[in-house]
């Protein structure tokens, strides 16, 4: 999993409360298991008409929020369904980072299982990133050791987390990774076992 410490760029405001997980990425897209290619999907009922051709009123279609890293989003993002593709479809269109009030339990968890870093902000402070994002500059910074968003206009939002993911992300640590940072203790355990229950590795 990719590490995530500090993040600056482009961030789009998508002020849609509710967004569910069929929205962030459709039904058609979940066939494979390959984490790549999925950001084509993204939000694909969006961004693209019945012919396929790009909205060209949709954010994330505008010249102004192509490369977009964050997403600024309204209440109950990533809501509905239980699918890892949509943090997957996320990261593969390039988004590290979603600022929010609040996240469906199951996506929030999802997105610290995969490296997208999920942040949540008090309404008043979402509505005032979301009118920066809206406006002519739109480059945020997000540093997640300091645990601070910093808006185009310089102000300062801390926002809290907790200190074990906090860890797994700098650390850019999956569940694999977690577990194999105790591969020495786990390589002593299996040969102590073959060691003292020899009935049991016949």
């Amino acid at each position: 999993m990719e590490k995530f410490d500090q993040l600056t760029g482009p961030a789009a405001p998508l002020d849609m409360a509710n967004i569910d997980t069929d929205q962030i990425i459709p039904k058609q897209f979940l066939k494979t298991i390959d984490r790549e290619g999925l950001g084509k999907g993204l939000f694909y009922d969006f961004r693209f008409d019945m012919e396929g051709k790009e909205k060209p009123d949709f954010v994330l279609n505008l010249p102004a929020y192509k490369g977009a890293r964050m997403i600024v989003a309204g209440d109950n993002f990533g809501c509905g369904s239980s699918r890892e593709h949509a943090p997957w479809a996320l990261m593969d269109f390039g988004i590290r980072c979603v600022i929010s009030t609040s996240f469906a339990d199951i996506f929030y968890n999802n997105c610290f299982s995969n490296g997208l870093l999920p942040v949540v902000l008090k309404a008043d402070e979402v509505h005032e990133l979301m009118g920066e994002a809206k406006g002519g500059n739109h480059v945020f910074a997000v540093d997640l050791q300091a645990q601070t968003v910093v808006s185009p206009s310089g102000k300062t939002f801390g926002f809290d987390i907790d200190p074990g993911r906090k860890e797994k992300m700098l650390k850019g640590l999956d569940a694999i990774g977690e577990t194999l940072e105790h591969a020495s203790a786990i390589d002593r355990f299996e040969d102590k076992r073959r060691m003292t229950r020899t009935w049991a590795t016949a």
